[in-house]
């Protein structure tokens, strides 16, 4: 169980204790949907009748084609528009650039639910384009519900992922690779696909794979503007919580059918990854530079169009929450008649979105500190499956995560259903792989030589741990626990699940707000939340001194 040589201390009771509080909280919630999904529906004995019900009946399973049809098409065409973002935003002097950058990382900060709603307000029926180019050009224009719309929102806001990922990847690109390729007359678009994209395939798959999970996963933008165009997470949603009565076990038996899936498509995106990866080293990295004419013109139309497309919306969002109101009518003249009722309907809204993020982001970032120098510094059979279970949460969505919490801890001595502290540990489980990807990368790079010269000088392990690595960690682990931060203060799929009046959080408010017709209030909502996220942003830009974010 333990690597040749290494003796157990401290670092090897700090991993089975976490080892074992994974085994609690992620592995045994787990465990019990897989049973709940395999049990009869009357509760007695071993069954694969929910299983049978899923795929015999047409309404279930097109559910799970339409899930497929939105993840692809949403994956490949983040992937289309981000490779020459990246490449474009690398390679060529734009105007504005590290602005723009910040413009990019923003957009896909707000949670996609919201950018759903956005896009309600100018495409809807009575949306502003819409009915702008009807009385100018007596045109009827396609509106934004149904698979169309759902494709649209979610492209756009998983973009920036894969663009995050390319930019880490394309500065550790030799420019001398380049410049080989160009004397040999490969340039263009063929240096493009017969150069640069096969050195960067590796991060594409990752980065595809990360927006291929999270479309799958996300629950709010077809919910909000599916209008019938069922997929797999509002399915499981109206199993399980149903006015007619819920089914947990066949809420469970869909959820158990996607982890598998989940699991597939992430051990076939590894092996691929595996055969096609190689480290780079980049002496001479790519420099960007000033193009030319009609090169230029279409270089910065592309990055300033998709910007446009991506914020327009969000902007307009926050326009709207100056308006008057009434219902889903935007009155002509000005107020802050919204951010009030926002306040009165949803004040603990906002406060438990801040108390229980601040909660999780402490945990968070004290287990990252701990599982990423473990995994890094003490490889062994426990660490490594410790490695492997923390990675877990990233391929469950979740609304399986919290279906699977809440069948786990609804009755003694486990009774946390109903609690501010389910969600807490629905967060730390969720958004801890963020920051342990970051803090680990950090780790890789600290020469163990140093701890060694600590630890001869007479310093105890958790002594040089503390003193010496740790400050050494702490850019890697900033950056991971902003993007947790972000994540949880804008989670929607599993708070959905998990929330009661007490614990209700700003996204499920915002929620609410746009499916009672409240456009006012939720677009107030929708603009503080929106404010936090970008502080947050700026916050990390601050005590980094950085001016993008690569993963």
């Amino acid at each position: 169980m333990f690597g040749k040589g290494q003796k157990k201390d401290v670092w090897t009771y700090i991993t089975i204790g976490i080892f074992l509080l994974y085994l609690i909280l992620l592995v045994l919630p787990l465990f019990t949907l897989l049973k709940a999904g395999f049990t009869n529906p009357d509760g007695t004995g071993f069954s694969v009748a929910y299983f049978t019900k899923f795929f015999g009946k047409n309404y279930y399973y097109d559910a799970l084609f339409n899930s497929l049809k939105v993840t692809i098409s949403v994956t490949l065409l983040a992937v289309v528009l981000a490779t020459p973002l990246a490449y474009i935003m690398t390679t060529v002097k734009i105007k504005g650039k590290v602005f723009l950058q910040i413009l990019i990382l923003i957009s896909s900060m707000a949670p996609p639910f919201i950018g759903a709603y956005s896009w309600i307000l100018l495409l809807g029926r009575n949306g502003a384009i819409t009915k702008f180019i009807s009385s100018m050009f007596g045109v009827k224009v396609p509106d934004i519900y149904g698979f169309t719309g759902i494709v649209i929102v979610l492209t756009l806001q998983l973009v920036p992922l894969i663009y995050m990922y390319l930019m880490g990847a394309l500065k550790s690109i030799d420019n001398s690779i380049i410049e080989a390729a160009e004397s040999m007359g490969c340039t263009g678009i063929k240096k493009m696909v017969k150069v640069i994209f096969p050195l960067i395939m590796p991060t594409l798959l990752a980065g595809a794979l990360l927006v291929f999970m999270r479309a799958l996963a996300d629950f709010g933008t077809p919910m909000l503007i599916g209008e019938g165009y069922r997929t797999v997470p509002v399915l499981i949603f109206n199993e399980f919580i149903s006015e007619m009565g819920g089914d947990d076990g066949f809420a469970a038996a869909i959820s158990v059918i996607v982890i598998v899936f989940a699991i597939a498509v992430f051990l076939i995106q590894k092996y691929i990854s595996n055969r096609k990866s190689f480290s780079m080293n980049a002496l001479h990295p790519m420099e960007a530079k000033k193009a030319k004419g009609i090169r230029n013109i279409l270089a910065h139309t592309y990055i300033y169009g998709f910007i446009v497309a991506a914020i327009a919306p969000q902007l307009y969002v926050i326009y709207t929450a100056f308006l008057k109101t009434s219902g889903r009518i935007f009155i002509k003249g000005y107020s802050l008649d919204s951010f009030r009722l926002a306040f009165d309907r949803s004040g603990d809204a906002i406060k438990n979105t801040f108390s229980l993020a601040i909660a999780s982001i402490v945990i968070v970032v004290f287990l990252a500190i701990l599982i990423a120098y473990v995994t890094v510094r003490r490889k062994n059979t426990l660490t490594n499956g410790l490695d492997i279970v923390t990675m877990i949460p990233y391929i469950v969505p979740g609304s399986v995560m919290g279906i699977a919490l809440l069948l786990t801890f609804n009755k003694p001595p486990l009774l946390l259903s109903g609690t501010a502290l389910i969600l807490i540990v629905s967060y730390v489980i969720r958004r801890l792989p963020y920051t342990i990807r970051s803090s680990a990368a950090i780790v890789h790079q600290i020469s163990p030589s140093i701890e060694e010269a600590s630890v001869s000088l007479g310093a105890s392990n958790l002594k040089t741990f503390f003193r010496v690595t740790f400050p050494m960690m702490l850019p890697g682990v900033i950056s991971g626990a902003i993007l947790s931060w972000v994540t949880i203060i804008t989670e929607l799929s599993t708070t959905i699940i998990l929330y009661t009046a007490k614990t209700r959080t700003m996204s499920v408010a915002i929620y609410t707000e746009v499916i009672r017709g409240n456009y006012g209030t939720a677009a107030a909502l929708s603009t503080i939340l929106t404010l936090i996220t970008v502080s947050s942003l700026l916050l990390f830009f601050k005590l980094t001194g950085k001016k993008e974010i690569s993963i």
